[in-house]
């Protein structure tokens, strides 16, 4: 196995480094959004300095513009195992999920169902009640346990019959860290007959996207969640995509994955999509890049267990310290490295407002999944503490973590 050198890798971020606005500071912020390598800076400026232009127009900056799209969506394509044409881009993950209820619920009748969980971040949760409340649709919730923060598929299957349209489930949870056994859940939705809509935001930096394995008819990532720019990726099987009416205007095509990209896409954020999908390529090798990408992700993943191994340990030694989720060691491959936190007597907020002064920048709050908070009992009382450990976290910034929570415990 070739070795993890975090510091070499930290070495591509400008941020983390001299004159950066994280240089110094341990930046735990990834699960809101990470840092961007170089190369993705680089790429993104590049598209202005050689000239850009809007599609279809035939001409040198067009053509460039008709360029930087494919080879993003092909990228995307590697990363998520699918077919360039199952690709589309948006401004976000829930902007592209808005579109998407919105045209899967024209299909739907009053009596139908729709299943979401607890565990979700909003965003994969209030676009499918809202369609749902337009159409006259079921919503059913699926719990999960709070004392562990998993989500058992039986409980899924407990909610899914004969009128079930679809079941939208997170791949990770962007609180608990919670890995769901998604394949199990997206074959229960299709043996009832009903889509399976994956909310891969928080799962991508850290695992492998395999659509393909997964069977799902639907999976989003956020390329900012990936080390990219700010915009969203929306994988779905072509026949979906071509099949379903999306909300467009008339000039745009009726086919292929352009007719969900409303409007003109940012042409510099696709060609950072592309420089990130290719960062998270580049730590091993590979005939292709989907090769290259599982390798990659693997060492990651080897990396970010250390560091979850290594919080946990710490954690036990602080007092009135409760770290919410997965903790049972032989269970820690089903967790992401995000960590919830609270502090026994210490109001989330304030024990942030303790951290941030040592240089640790984390945030409290629900996080936006405040299906998980409130079935923890927590949305009223200020949420927790969230610690999310990436690829360029070091056990050094692990231990000034651990070190500052201690702190703030007073």
């Amino acid at each position: 196995m070739q070795r993890y050198d975090v510091h070499q890798i930290r070495s591509r971020y400008p941020a983390l480094s001299e004159g950066g606005l994280l240089d110094g500071a341990v930046d735990l912020d990834g699960p809101a959004g990470t840092q961007v390598p170089a190369s993705v800076v680089e790429a993104m400026a590049e598209v202005h300095r050689r000239g850009i232009g809007n599609l279809g127009g035939g001409f040198p900056p067009s053509d460039a513009a008709e360029e930087i799209t494919a080879a993003a969506r092909s990228a995307v394509a590697d990363l998520f195992n699918a077919g360039p044409d199952e690709i589309a881009f948006g401004q976000n993950m829930t902007s592209l999920t808005f579109a998407v209820s919105r045209a899967l619920a024209r299909t739907w009748e009053p009596g139908d169902e729709v299943v979401v969980t607890l565990l979700d971040h909003d965003a994969n949760v209030a676009p499918w009640r809202l369609a749902a409340a337009d159409r006259g649709v079921t919503v059913r919730t699926v719990p999960f346990d709070p004392s562990t923060g998993v989500l058992d598929p039986a409980d899924v299957a407990a909610v899914v019959g004969p009128r079930t349209r679809l079941v939208a489930v997170t791949h990770a949870s962007n609180v608990l860290g919670t890995i769901p056994d998604v394949a199990a859940i997206v074959r229960i939705a299709h043996d009832a007959g009903a889509l399976a809509y994956v909310d891969a935001v928080h799962y991508t930096p850290h695992g492998i996207v395999d659509v393909a394995a997964l069977d799902c008819d639907f999976l989003v990532a956020s390329a900012y969640k990936f080390y990219g720019p700010h915009i969203g990726a929306l994988y779905g099987k072509a026949e979906l995509l071509e099949a379903l009416d999306a909300y467009k205007v008339v000039p745009a095509p009726d086919e292929g994955p352009e007719k969900w990209e409303t409007g003109t896409q940012s042409f510099e954020s696709l060609a950072g999509v592309r420089a990130a999908v290719d960062h998270l390529a580049s730590l091993a090798g590979g005939a292709t890049r989907r090769d290259r990408i599982t390798a990659s992700q693997g060492i990651v993943r080897d990396h970010e267990s250390a560091l979850i191994g290594r919080f946990l340990e710490g954690a036990r030694s602080i007092p009135g310290l409760r770290v919410y989720g997965i903790t049972d060691p032989d269970m820690l491959h089903r967790r992401a490295p995000t960590f919830s936190v609270g502090l026994e007597g210490v109001a989330p907020q304030d024990a942030v407002a303790v951290m941030r002064p040592l240089g640790i920048n984390v945030r409290s709050g629900h996080h936006y999944a405040v299906g998980v908070m409130g079935h923890l009992g927590l949305l009223e009382g200020g949420g927790l503490i969230r610690v999310g450990f990436v690829q360029y976290t070091s056990p050094e910034d692990v231990d000034r973590t651990l070190e500052a929570l201690a702190s703030a415990a007073g």
